[in-house]
C-alpha cells in the first residue's frame, strides 16, 4: 500500500485498518510519499501501527517492493495524486511508490489507484486512461450514498471497500438489497 500527499488521509487510515482486519492479509508493505504524513497530520489523521506493517521510505529503491521477484499480491495507492498517476502512466519510476506501481503493472498484478482530485483536467483523464489500458484500476475517491452513511467514515468506507475488492481482498462491504449471498 502507498499513501501520497493528496487530500483524503481518512481513506488511507480506513484502508490500513481494513487490511489489518482481513484474515488473508499476512503482511503489509507501506510506503508514504514525503508529504503524505504531513497531509494526514494536517487533516487530523494517524495511520495505524502494527507489527504486520513493514514501512519503507519512498527513496528506498532497494526495498522488496521494487522487484517483481518479491511477489506482492496487489498494490493500492490511497489517496493517489494525479501527479503519481501521470508518472506511473509514463513509466517514470523516480520514487519507490512509482517503481512499486510499475512492478505491479509489469507483473500483471492488481494495481488500484484511488485518485483524489476534482475536477479532472484532460491530462488527468488521459493519464487515467493510460494506466487503465496498462491494467490498473482507477477508483475515484467518490463515495456512494446507497447505504445511507451516517458519518464521514461510513461514507469514505464505501470507496475503501471498492478499492479492496479490486485488489482481491475480502472485506465487509455494502450489498445491494436482494443481492446478498
Amino acid at each position: 500500500m502507498a499513501v501520497t500527499a493528496a487530500s483524503g488521509a481518512v481513506y488511507a487510515r480506513l484502508t490500513l485498518e481494513a487490511l489489518l482486519g482481513a484474515p488473508q492479509v499476512e503482511r503489509i508493505a507501506l510506503i508514504c510519499s514525503d508529504r503524505a504524513r504531513e497531509v494526514a497530520e494536517f487533516e487530523g489523521e494517524r495511520l495505524p501501527e502494527s507489527s504486520r506493517i513493514d514501512i519503507y521510505r519512498n527513496d528506498d529503491m532497494f526495498a522488496p517492493v521494487a522487484s517483481g521477484s518479491a511477489r506482492y499480491d496487489a498494490m493500492i495507492v490511497v489517496p493517489c495524486t494525479v501527479g503519481t498517476v501521470g508518472r506511473v502512466a509514463a513509466g517514470v519510476s523516480q520514487s519507490l511508490i512509482e517503481r512499486a506501481a510499475d512492478v505491479m503493472l509489469k507483473e500483471r498484478r492488481p494495481l488500484v489507484l484511488v485518485v483524489r482530485e476534482a475536477p479532472y483536467s484532460l491530462v488527468h483523464l488521459r493519464n487515467m486512461t493510460a494506466v487503465t489500458e496498462c491494467g490498473a484500476v482507477v477508483v475515484p475517491a467518490s463515495p456512494s450514498f446507497y447505504a445511507r452513511p451516517r458519518s464521514i467514515e461510513e461514507l469514505c468506507r464505501s470507496v475503501v471497500e471498492r478499492a479492496l475488492a479490486h485488489a482481491g481482498v475480502e472485506a465487509a462491504h455494502y450489498e445491494w438489497p436482494g443481492c446478498e449471498k
